[in-house]
């Protein structure tokens, strides 16, 4: 859980930070951030699949036939199940909070908790980032959104108030049950069965790799529909690897 508790500390650590800078952060200085998160999120996604894959050259190029299998039936469930498009609703649901909102106005605490649980808890990196922290101690992902998530927090604790720092705790709650459950049962079995883990990685990396897309803004990817890949890649692996 060690990303997850960085992910935590960061949103409440800069929610306060926000309250004393009360310009926040220039503008330049903002666009640079993007810019680096993007690049680091690039290196771990791609190095998360690197380090996934193992064996002869042939061997390596079968192991990357089937992420990409993976990645195309999780599409396919994820698109049947409306993942991205129940993603996108609650992203507009909290952008019109968040345009509807006046600072100082009553039941802020409740609508900032509300917005950043959203925001801080709908976002792919999130569920990605337990997951190989869980399966494998890489709490890079992790670390990534905790830097973003501490960026957002300090521009929306001027507009809601104390509010957002409670939305560390379904942060908390959330990704740290998917690290737990995946360290203490999914792991576990996983490498019982023929060492499965590394499909579950690697798919990952290449969705983190996506993320990155997303915050470059060079492509968008509707990542959320990917998310069942991580569970057809095991299934996969069983069969060929």
């Amino acid at each position: 859980m060690t990303g997850t508790l960085i992910n935590a500390a960061a949103i409440v650590i800069s929610g306060l930070a926000g309250l004393w800078l009360r310009r926040g952060l220039p503008t330049a200085t903002q666009n640079w951030l993007k810019v680096a998160l993007g690049a680091l999120t690039v290196y771990v996604g791609l190095r998360l699949t690197w380090i996934s894959l193992s064996g002869s050259l042939l061997t390596v190029l079968k192991q990357l036939g089937l992420v990409v299998l993976a990645m195309m039936l999780g599409k396919i469930a994820g698109r049947l199940l409306g993942l991205q498009r129940a993603s996108n609703r609650l992203g507009q649901f909290a952008r019109e909070r968040c345009a509807a909102a006046r600072p100082g106005a009553r039941g802020q605490f409740n609508e900032a908790f509300t917005v950043c649980t959203v925001l801080f808890c709908v976002a792919p990196l999130g569920p990605l980032g337990a997951v190989v922290d869980g399966l494998g101690g890489h709490s890079g992902p992790l670390i990534i959104k905790a830097a973003m998530d501490g960026l957002a927090a300090m521009g929306f604790i001027r507009l809601f108030g104390w509010g957002v720092l409670v939305s560390a705790l379904p942060v908390l709650a959330g990704q740290g049950t998917i690290a737990l459950l995946g360290a203490q049962l999914v792991e576990p079995f996983l490498r019982v069965h023929g060492g499965l883990t590394d499909a579950v990685v690697a798919t990952a990396g290449l969705l983190i790799f996506s993320v990155a897309l997303l915050i470059l803004e060079v492509r968008r990817v509707e990542v959320a529909d990917y998310l069942p890949s991580l569970f057809f890649a095991p299934l996969l692996a069983r069969l060929w690897w």
